[in-house]
């Protein structure tokens, strides 16, 4: 059973009432086609009795407040509905109204806004990672400029064409190194003259590095990977930081850092 209560300072088209577990509920009347001034009351009106639902009844949704309420019941922890209302009319019977669903709440809705929330959420913690790293690169290093980016990895020039230096981060994991190729021979032969004295220069950095040349591939990859932590060990952030910036200029090798046999790109969430 609803039960109607009055909602101060609204017009008749609106209206509060209570669902049979006693939570408000705002249903936003409106004959004729949406806009977004009502769509603003439902928000507002949503919002001021912190009401558990909104069902906006309208005669012609527009395609734009369709993917609003969508996008409201993806992310909202209130169930919203849009309803068309329509008048129909048998024969000679009175004319009565006939209302459709349009968009409502879904549990597959709501996982798609988990997951997008999750996508946001781990752009922003990789932003931050990174632009943590280029500040602790400041002052050692000419390479690092430039804004933090939000994916998972980030490249910067490191002398001959298609020679790249290049960072990754993952869940818990990232990796360090240097892409050459993308199309330019001279810079696979860059990382030829490199391997020939791999066992040297492994030795120089003090622990080995891996070495990646694929069959049909244009990227050639010597790198190592960090096993401390990854974007979302954010406690960790500074070490895996160093160890990313300046592993060459640790005086021993550590289990933070050791050969690996995954390719490049290091898997996700590893």
């Amino acid at each position: 059973m609803l039960s109607a209560s009055a909602l101060p300072g609204t017009s008749v088209w609106t209206s509060s009432r209570k669902d049979v577990d006693g939570n408000p509920v705002i249903i936003e009347n409106q004959l004729e086609k949406s806009n977004h001034d009502h769509l603003g009351k439902l928000i507002t009106y949503l919002t001021a009795i912190e009401a558990h639902a909104a069902v906006w009844i309208v005669a012609d949704p527009r395609p734009e407040h369709v993917r609003a309420i969508t996008w409201l019941d993806e992310f909202s922890p209130a169930a919203l509905y849009l309803v068309k209302v329509e008048a129909v009319q048998i024969g000679d019977s009175e004319p009565a109204p006939l209302l459709t669903l349009i968009v409502g709440p879904s549990e597959e809705a709501k996982q798609a806004g988990d997951a997008k929330k999750e996508m946001v959420e781990s752009d922003r913690l990789r932003q931050r990672f990174w632009a943590g790293l280029l500040e602790r690169a400041k002052g050692r290093t000419q390479l690092h400029t430039g804004r933090p980016p939000k994916g998972t990895g980030m490249s910067l020039s490191a002398g001959p064409r298609g020679v790249m230096l290049t960072y990754a981060i993952h869940t818990h994991g990232a990796w360090v190194g240097l892409v050459m190729g993308g199309g330019h021979e001279p810079a696979r032969r860059v990382y030829r003259q490199l391997e020939a004295h791999a066992a040297e220069i492994d030795a120089a950095f003090g622990r080995p590095l891996e070495w990646w040349e694929p069959d049909g591939r244009p990227n050639c990859t010597t790198g190592i990977s960090i096993d401390r932590g990854g974007y979302r060990d954010e406690e960790q952030w500074p070490e895996i930081q160093d160890d990313l910036l300046f592993a060459p200029d640790r005086d021993t090798p550590d289990s933070s850092c050791r050969r690996s046999s995954l390719p490049w790109p290091p898997r996700k969430g590893m």
